[in-house]
């Protein structure tokens, strides 16, 4: 009996939905009509790729840090602190950090492009700045804000949009690195990813030369302050180390990272995947669209 009312129900059921059919049509059609077009609006994404190789320590400088860093603790620094595998994860927090993106974008001159670019002209080959945000003639910022906030993006703002834009993959076998950068260009995805590889290996090779030359002066203090010979020798030894690690900073330009496979300009989007759009909007519009069917047949019943 309960089997007889169930398939009755079913063919009810089946019924009421045939019952509602243009109902059902009209719902889909629209959802699938408005995922058509917020996927058209949306514009496309570029990402320009480089592959990078961690660049090692020469093995004897290596050696001979690790024979000297129990004297050179004793005497009051680290000489390896920043090398080896310890080098690159901090570059690759660096890379991340608020105070190099800031650096960045103030050196290479990209807020502009960054806070107010409206879209990429592929005809011309050229970014379109938006005029609501920045007036390219009279270079101000025209933005509107809240009271009290300035119209010139701040160095966080900037910091947040550029960090969507930056990722990183590093492979934990070999630990080599792949360094993407996202824009609607792909001239300046392309550019940022180029310029990203040569200021951070640039801004990791100047703390390190600053604490190369660092580390010399004092311990050339140490040696005017003492008068034991056999710590002297220590000393020199320390000096030398040092002297060498300077010298192949200074003549190092990819000092971190290592190019493997440059960034080129992309010429095929990586996003957004418009087919994925359309169909998971007409699956939703669909799905609501029974919904609906469904509540109106339970209170049609009722």
């Amino acid at each position: 009996m309960q089997k007889q009312e169930f398939e009755i129900d079913i063919k009810e059921l089946f019924s009421s939905l045939l019952a509602q059919k243009w109902l059902i049509v009209i719902i889909t059609s629209a959802f699938a009509i408005g995922s058509v077009l917020f996927a058209l609006s949306k514009p496309n994404v570029f990402k320009a790729e480089v592959l990078l190789a961690p660049v090692s320590e020469d093995s004897q400088i290596s050696t001979a840090a690790s024979q000297l860093g129990g004297i050179a603790a004793m005497a009051g620094f680290n000489i390896g602190a920043s090398q080896g595998s310890s080098r690159l994860d901090l570059a690759l927090e660096t890379l991340k950090s608020r105070t190099f993106t800031k650096n960045f974008i103030e050196n290479r001159e990209i807020l502009v492009p960054l806070m107010a670019m409206e879209k990429w002209d592929s005809s011309s080959g050229t970014i379109v700045i938006n005029p609501d945000i920045y007036d390219v003639d009279e270079m101000v910022w025209v933005r509107e804000v809240d009271e009290g906030k300035s119209s010139v993006p701040t160095a966080w703002e900037a910091y947040k949009e550029f960090n969507l834009l930056v990722e990183y993959e590093k492979n934990p076998s070999n630990g080599f690195v792949r360094l993407s950068v996202s824009s609607e260009s792909p001239v300046l995805a392309q550019q940022w990813a180029k310029w990203l590889v040569e200021d951070i290996n640039t801004w990791i090779k100047k703390e390190d030369v600053q604490e190369f030359e660092a580390n010399i002066s004092y311990i050339q203090q140490k040696i005017s302050e003492t008068k034991i010979s056999e710590m002297q020798r220590v000393f020199y030894q320390l000096i030398e180390e040092q002297t060498k690690k300077l010298m192949l900073a200074e003549v190092q330009e990819e000092y971190v990272f290592k190019v493997i496979d440059p960034a080129v300009v992309p010429e095929e989007k990586a996003a957004p995947s418009r087919a994925l759009i359309c169909v998971l909007g007409s699956f939703l519009g669909g799905f609501l669209a029974i919904f609906i069917a469904l509540i109106r047949h339970i209170l049609i019943r009722k």
